[in-house]
C-alpha cells in the first residue's frame, strides 16, 4: 500500500469520486482556482472546470443553501466550509434544513452532501479560528458526523459519505494535512458509523477520534515501554455512535480514558463514559477519566495554546491514575 499524506488520500478521494460521477461537484471559498486553503483541491479547477469546481462568496448560508438545493434535485454537492468555527454563521441551514428535510418532507426528498470541514487547535489562529465543537453537530438527529484520524480512514469514510443520501458534515484536523499513513489503492471505501480498534492491548482502554488518535498512539506507544498495554477505541463517527467495540474492550480491560480536543463539559468524553456506566457498569474496576482541552477560549500565545489543549503527558497521566 502507498503511504500517503492526509491532504492527498481526501484529494484522492474527492478526484476518484468526481471521475466516478457526474453529479458530484464542489463548492465553497476558495476551493477552485486558489486550489484550496489547505490545498486539498489543487489542480481541481483546472481538471473540471468551474461548473464542477466552483468558487464562492464570503457567504457560508449561501454556500450550505444552494448545496442543500443541488442535493435535492438530485446533484451530489461537496461544500467546504474553510473553519468550523465559520459553521456557526450558517447554522440554520446544518441543524434546522439539512438535517430534518429528509424527515420534515416524509422522505419525499433526500439530501446527499457532504459538508467539508476543519477543525481543531495548534496553529495559533486564534480563539474564534480553533475550536472543536464536534460534539455541537453531532447532538442534532438527522445529521452525520465523521472525523477520521488516519489517511486510510479519511479516504474510505469520505468517499462512503459522498456516496451516501444523507447529509454528512466531514470534519477534518487542522494540524494533521501532513500526517502520513498506508491507504489501500483501488476501490475502497468505509462504512459510516463503524468504530475500530486501531490498537490491541489488556490492560486499558482510550477511547478517541481524530487527533486523539494521534496523540493516544503516542501515549500508548510509551505505556508499553512501562509494561501498560493500551487498547485504543478510534470512534471514527460521532453520529451515529457505535460503542460496541467500545464495550467489548471495556469488558476485557475494565478500565478506561476518553481522549478528545474538544472541552469536557456536555462533550463527546461525557457521552461515552455515561454510555459505560448505563451499559457495562458491573465491569467498572476505576472510575473512567476524561482527557480534554483546558475550559477556556483558546489562546493565541503558541505556549499558552499548547497548555490548553490535550498533550501526551496528560493522556499518560490520566491511564497510570485508573490503573493505580
Amino acid at each position: 500500500m502507498a503511504k500517503i499524506t492526509m491532504r492527498e488520500a481526501i484529494s484522492q478521494a474527492l478526484m476518484e469520486e468526481m471521475d466516478l460521477d457526474p453529479a458530484v461537484f464542489i463548492l465553497g471559498e476558495e476551493v477552485g482556482v486558489w486550489g484550496g486553503s489547505y490545498a486539498v483541491t489543487k489542480g481541481f479547477y483546472d481538471k473540471y472546470g468551474p461548473e464542477r469546481v466552483k468558487d464562492t462568496p464570503i457567504a457560508e448560508n449561501a454556500i450550505l443553501g444552494a448545496a442543500i438545493g443541488a442535493a435535492m434535485v438530485g446533484q451530489r454537492p461537496v461544500a467546504e466550509i474553510m473553519t468550523i468555527n465559520f459553521a456557526f454563521s450558517a447554522m440554520d441551514y446544518i441543524v434546522n434544513q439539512a438535517a430534518k428535510l429528509h424527515y420534515m418532507f416524509g422522505g419525499q426528498f433526500t439530501i446527499p452532501m457532504v459538508i467539508r470541514t476543519v477543525g481543531g487547535g495548534g496553529r495559533q489562529l486564534g480563539a474564534t479560528h480553533s475550536q472543536t465543537p464536534d460534539a455541537v453537530f453531532a447532538h442534532f438527529p438527522g445529521l452525520k458526523v465523521v472525523s477520521p484520524g488516519t489517511p486510510a480512514d479519511a479516504k474510505g469514510l469520505l468517499k462512503s459519505a459522498i456516496r451516501s443520501n444523507d447529509p454528512i458534515l466531514f470534519i477534518e484536523h487542522a494540524t494533521m494535512y501532513q500526517v502520513r499513513g498506508e491507504v489501500p489503492e483501488g476501490e475502497y471505501t468505509i462504512p459510516i458509523g463503524k468504530s475500530k480498534i486501531q490498537r490491541e492491548g489488556k490492560d486499558l482502554t482510550i477511547v478517541t477520534y481524530c487527533k486523539g488518535l494521534e496523540l493516544s498512539m503516542k501515549a500508548a506507544d510509551q505505556l508499553a515501554k512501562e509494561g501498560v498495554e493500551a487498547e485504543i477505541v478510534d470512534l471514527r463517527t460521532l453520529r451515529p455512535l457505535d460503542m460496541e467495540p467500545v464495550f467489548e474492550s471495556f469488558k476485557k480491560t475494565n478500565r478506561a480514558i476518553v481522549v478528545e480536543e474538544g472541552w469536557k463539559s456536555y462533550g463527546v468524553g461525557s457521552e461515552i463514559v455515561s454510555r459505560i456506566y448505563e451499559e457495562a457498569f458491573d465491569y467498572v474496576d476505576a472510575p473512567i477519566l476524561r482527557v480534554a482541552q483546558k475550559e477556556v477560549p483558546l489562546p493565541y500565545n503558541r505556549t499558552l495554546e499548547q497548555a490548553a489543549l490535550p498533550q501526551v503527558p496528560d493522556i499518560i497521566a490520566a491511564a497510570k491514575e485508573v490503573l493505580k
